[in-house]
């Protein structure tokens, strides 16, 4: 039989209650059993409410970023973050402009004007437009002028002018058969490479030139012309003496008369690129006798 609680004890105990009574907390222990069953019936509706809307209201599930594979052996470095940028059009800077009917070498040196759209009109003196034969089956397209273009307003009148009417003889030609342009019409200050935005601004009349010329060949002297038509970053001497096209025309790029200045010894290799400019145009060389350079083209 269990032993009876002394009544001293009790009555600490039933003071004890009476406080927490007073502070709202009536029982210490009960059987928690119905409790349970109670709340688990209060949830079993609360799920069945949730349940009846869940056929009209959807709510999105977060979204959880997908973790990288890790690779064995392999420190994974943190995805790049990029700025949100228009995409690039796929069409080219040239196929991009529209020929233009009727157009004329008068017309486009009229459209051009006193030319300001970029930084190179600041130090010009004169713009050089281009020289020769409107109708030339032959074109030559050179980078931009130097002091002595710029002083007359003519391409090609400087030294590397002069290596160029020889070459142009020794093909069996005269410099009023052929035509000669630039890139860019004025004068890059103390002879630098014309810059991009530069090329951009002014090759939309080299195009035009080009155009309503319509030559049977054009022939880029140095790297910045070939670039430029053949829209690549590529140096010249992945390409150089190779036939290509140019919207049709073909095209060939050998070294600029500047750089034989410089280095005489590349000047037979630039004559093989010109034997085959001949053989493409059915012309013989300067002594009557025909080329036969150039028959694999």
């Amino acid at each position: 039989m269990a032993e009876r609680i002394p009544a001293a004890l009790a009555e600490k105990f039933r003071k004890r209650l009476t406080f927490y009574q007073d502070i709202g907390i009536d029982l210490f222990y009960h059987d928690r059993l119905p409790q349970r069953q109670s709340q688990a019936g209060a949830q079993h509706a609360a799920l069945q409410v949730r349940t009846d809307f869940t056929e009209e209201v959807t709510l999105p599930k977060p979204v959880q970023k997908p973790q990288p594979a890790k690779l064995a052996g392999t420190a994974l470095l943190p995805a790049p973050r990029f700025n949100a940028l228009p995409r690039a059009s796929d069409v080219s800077l040239f196929d991009s402009i529209n020929k233009i009917a009727d157009d004329s070498l008068p017309r486009i040196l009229n459209d051009i004007g006193d030319c300001t759209r970029c930084k190179l009109h600041r130090g010009r003196t004169r713009l050089v437009f281009g020289d020769g034969n409107p109708n030339a089956q032959l074109v030559f397209v050179g980078e931009g002028p130097g002091r002595d273009e710029d002083a007359q307003g003519l391409p090609f009148v400087g030294r590397a002018g002069k290596l160029l009417n020889q070459m142009i003889e020794a093909m069996g030609l005269q410099r009023k058969d052929v035509y000669i342009c630039n890139v860019v019409k004025c004068r890059p200050p103390e002879n630098r490479t014309p810059e991009k935005d530069e090329v951009e601004i002014c090759s939309p009349f080299l195009l035009r030139q080009l155009d309503a010329i319509a030559p049977k060949v054009i022939v880029c002297l140095g790297s910045v012309a070939a670039q430029t038509l053949l829209e690549t970053n590529r140096g010249i001497s992945h390409f150089r003496g190779e036939w290509l096209d140019f919207r049709g025309r073909k095209l060939m790029a050998t070294y600029h008369p500047a750089y034989l200045l410089r280095n005489p010894s590349a000047k037979g290799e630039v004559w093989k690129d010109l034997q085959k400019v001949m053989a493409a145009l059915g012309l013989q060389g300067k002594k009557g006798q025909p080329t036969d350079a150039g028959k694999s083209s």
